[in-house]
């Protein structure tokens, strides 16, 4: 009786913690890929700059102040985005194993085959 209360608790938690990770994801504003940049005046190029892959190469945009500093906030929602997105499946991946009988191991499973660490 004792481990399925603890199972419940932890369950509890888990799912706790995912709700409360996607009530970030509803806060995230806007969002866009790759790096921006700000030249030092004696460095040579437009001085604002945001750089991205597409199709496997680089492109670069010269931007305008205003946009520098839209796109500087875009591209950490995108980062935060994918911090969230990645510990949501983590805890996806401990509830499904701890919540949902599998097939019998010898072995349990490590946390580098689960995707834990």
């Amino acid at each position: 009786m004792y481990s399925k209360r603890v199972k419940q608790t932890s369950s509890q938690g888990f799912a706790q913690s995912y709700r409360r990770l996607q009530r970030r994801l509803g806060r995230i504003g806007y969002i866009s890929q790759g790096t921006v940049f700000q030249r030092t005046p004696t460095q040579q190029g437009s001085r604002y700059v945001w750089t991205r892959k597409v199709a496997a190469k680089t492109v670069t945009v010269a931007l305008s102040k205003q946009q520098y500093q839209w796109l500087r906030r875009a591209v950490g929602n995108q980062r935060e985005l994918q911090r969230i997105v990645r510990r949501m499946q983590t805890l996806s991946r401990q509830m499904l194993f701890r919540t949902v009988e599998g097939v019998p191991r010898r072995k349990s499973l490590s946390k580098n085959v689960l995707g834990l660490i």
